[in-house]
């Protein structure tokens, strides 16, 4: 069984920072560290773990050795919108990593869901992150599933990085919106009108928001 919540104490944060090492193959200049995820964590953002419980010895609550993926997020503020009189709180979410053993299995979009849901609770209705435009399970994910849309395009947005996934190439990306409670994304997660149809086998691996 797989248990998704908000990450807590120092050690599932630390599996946190091992599991982005394990996935994108950082050295220590790209690492984000534990004291930073903390930092993110109290200031608003979201560390959100998937825990499989069903591991031998594992709490039902999960544990550090039984997290098989997260989502980061930091929170942020925009100017106002034309039709808004006050500035818009929003999400930046950054980084969401699945253990291979774990990936399409849908727990991408879990731990994206679970994003929503708790952000909504807060009332923030907005959030955005970046995707590599040359990773077509990220797409899927992103726009077809979630219903987010791509709205700008960053030229190498990180520059150089120490990521085996980004084998040397600039870091382009592309800025993805999700407007987390528009008619749109409500009617694509309620299994409405999509923008496109689904690749066959097209199921997300871990993404570098």
């Amino acid at each position: 069984m797989i248990l998704i919540r908000e990450c807590s104490g120092f050690d599932e944060l630390e599996a946190c920072v091992q599991m982005q090492v394990e996935t994108w193959g950082y050295d220590q200049s790209d690492v984000i560290p534990r004291k930073a995820f903390l930092v993110m964590q109290k200031i608003g953002g979201q560390i959100i773990g998937a825990f499989d419980t069903s591991m031998p010895g594992t709490s039902p609550q999960g544990e550090p050795r039984s997290l098989v993926g997260f989502a980061m997020s930091l929170p942020g503020v925009k100017a106002p919108e034309k039709n808004e009189a006050e500035p818009r709180p929003y999400l930046h979410s950054h980084m969401l990593a699945v253990r291979e053993a774990y990936r399409n299995r849908g727990l991408g979009a879990q731990l994206k869901l679970e994003q929503r849901r708790e952000a909504l609770a807060r009332g923030i209705r907005y959030m955005e992150w970046t995707f590599d435009p040359l990773e077509i399970k990220n797409a899927f994910l992103n726009i077809h599933k979630l219903g987010a849309v791509a709205c700008g395009y960053r030229v190498n947005f990180y520059g150089v990085s120490s990521s085996r996934l980004q084998g040397g190439l600039p870091t382009d990306r592309l800025l993805a919106e999700w407007r987390l409670d528009s008619p749109r994304v409500q009617a694509i997660l309620a299994g409405g009108a999509t923008c496109f149809k689904p690749h066959r086998g097209a199921n997300p691996g871990p993404s570098l928001h």
